[in-house]
Formats: C-alpha cells, sequence, structure tokens
C-alpha cells in the first residue's frame, strides 16, 4: 500500500498505523533500529521536531522505503500550500 504524505503531521499518522498493522509497540519497533521509544512517539505526533537520521532507522523498522516525486498538478498550476 502507498501512501501519499503532504504534511508531518500526515506523515505521523502513516508512520503508526503501519506500526499497528505490524503488531509492534514503539518500544518494539524503537528497540529493533536503536531507537528509544520516545523516539518513535515523537516521530508519530510531532514529526517536524524529529531527525532525519531518526526517521530512516524508523522506516526501516517498519520495512518501509522513502521514495521523492515531482508533484503533479491539476491544469499544470502548482496551488500554494505551506510544504
Amino acid at each position: 500500500m502507498e501512501n501519499s504524505v503532504h504534511t508531518p503531521q500526515q506523515l505521523g499518522l502513516v508512520l503508526r498505523g503501519r506500526r499497528k498493522s505490524l503488531k509492534l509497540s514503539q518500544a518494539a519497533a524503537a528497540k529493533t533500529v536503536g531507537l528509544l521509544p520516545k523516539t518513535v512517539s515523537g516521530l508519530e505526533t510531532t514529526p517536524e521536531r524529529s531527525s532525519v537520521e531518526s526517521l530512516f532507522k524508523l522506516l526501516s523498522a517498519l520495512e518501509l522505503e522513502l521514495v521523492l516525486r515531482p508533484k503533479s498538478f491539476a491544469g499544470g498550476k502548482a496551488g500554494k500550500s505551506k510544504w
């Protein structure tokens, strides 16, 4: 399943959803990649305050990868957004 993430809040929800679908506690996910449970909690609740390194570690624990691609815009015009 692919998820399109446009805000930090959406990222946190996707991370939490994936962790729960794998039936992992925050502590179990953290332990597999050397993070603290509070770091996993932070990535799920306030990802904008977390480090990129921690994000990549959690992505690894959750068997996810980060893919960057150009945005596609309806009508070829970019809308204004915070992100």
